[in-house]
């Protein structure tokens, strides 16, 4: 089809969350209304960059000098869903995302959806921004907030018969999108623009790029 036969074999996990949509502000003003319904004050986004990490309840940690009760826990994770999906309405996607994955599919390769967002929340929200048709599958997380990302990398590759983990690249805004890559023998492209500082996806060990067009070129010298 006139395109090399190693890039035909490149196939692109995407993170939804931080990534393909923009939501770094939905995300942090839940985060916040989570936080008073316990007494802690507000994060800017900024510090939530620098302290976030997975799973949530360990990032809670580190701003409350504990982990929170079960009870915490539960009130936290709910009033965050809530006011998350309130806000997630004036959110976008990130630029240029779509015409890159338009691009992608359109150049024979191809590319799915793989994010620790509710699995029935999700499958409507991607299709809402009109982007649906352009992965071969889409999952989200169908257990309790605050599970293992890798453990659903290894169902999400499972259930892609016939695609390679060695041909895999997964594009993610956060240091678990690495890990759940090296889980599955996968390699990882972080973004810079999502719920991680640079400082802390270069701690990864993987390559970090500011765009999500970095991320797709990169994936495929990748693999090659």
């Amino acid at each position: 089809m006139g395109t090399a036969p190693g890039h035909h074999r490149t196939h692109l996990v995407w993170d939804w969350n931080g990534t393909l949509l923009d939501d770094n502000t939905a995300v942090v003003g839940a985060t916040n209304a989570a936080f008073g319904e316990i007494g802690l004050s507000p994060i800017t986004v900024e510090q939530y960059r620098e302290m976030y990490c997975i799973p949530i309840p360990r990032f809670y940690e580190r701003l409350m000098g504990r982990l929170p009760t079960d009870a915490e826990w539960e009130r936290m994770d709910g009033v965050f869903h809530r006011h998350y999906t309130q806000q997630r309405d004036a959110c976008g996607l990130t630029a240029g995302a779509a015409e890159l994955l338009a691009q992608w599919q359109l150049t024979g390769r191809s590319q799915s959806l793989m994010s620790m967002y509710q699995h029935e929340e999700l499958v409507p929200v991607v299709r809402g921004y009109g982007i649906e048709r352009h992965f071969v599958r889409v999952d989200g997380r169908t257990g309790p907030s605050g599970g293992s990302k890798a453990q659903y990398m290894e169902r999400h590759l499972v259930a892609l018969d016939g695609i390679s983990p060695r041909h895999t690249v997964v594009i993610g805004d956060a240091v678990d999108d690495a890990v759940a890559a090296a889980h599955v023998g996968a390699k990882a492209v972080l973004y810079t623009g999502g719920s991680h500082s640079r400082a802390s996806l270069e701690a990864a060990g993987v390559p970090v790029v500011d765009t999500l067009a970095e991320a797709t070129a990169l994936a495929e010298r990748l693999v090659g």
